[in-house]
């Protein structure tokens, strides 16, 4: 194949490639829109930032699909744990700047 055949088609598997990677970026951002809203409904009702059981819930069905579309599921749970990891530590933030006040008490003897 001629250099001008090769470099076509690498221009198009990296279109391609730069399509994808903006729907992943878009779908990431939809993602933690999501989970922040979650985030909110946990503190709102004093809700751990973790649930142990969602989480290896969703890393089951993580694996199966992984498996189903033929990719190494080792990467889809590193990746997830780094996603997870990062909407956990989002739900803490939003539940330390949503935790109750303390009551003001203007008169502290009473």
């Amino acid at each position: 194949m001629e250099n001008s055949g090769i470099a076509r088609q690498l221009s198009t598997f990296r279109k391609t490639i730069d399509n994808i990677d903006a729907a992943l970026i878009h779908m990431l951002a939809e993602r933690f829109r999501c989970t922040d809203e979650v985030g909110l409904l946990k503190a709102r009702y004093q809700l751990p930032a973790v649930d142990q059981a969602r989480e290896q819930q969703q890393f089951q069905r993580l694996a199966v699909l992984a498996q189903e579309a033929d990719l190494d599921s080792a990467l889809v749970q590193r990746l997830m744990q780094f996603v997870i990891g990062e909407v956990v530590e989002r739900h803490r933030q939003i539940a330390a700047r949503h935790e109750p006040k303390p009551a003001n008490n203007p008169n502290p003897r009473a």
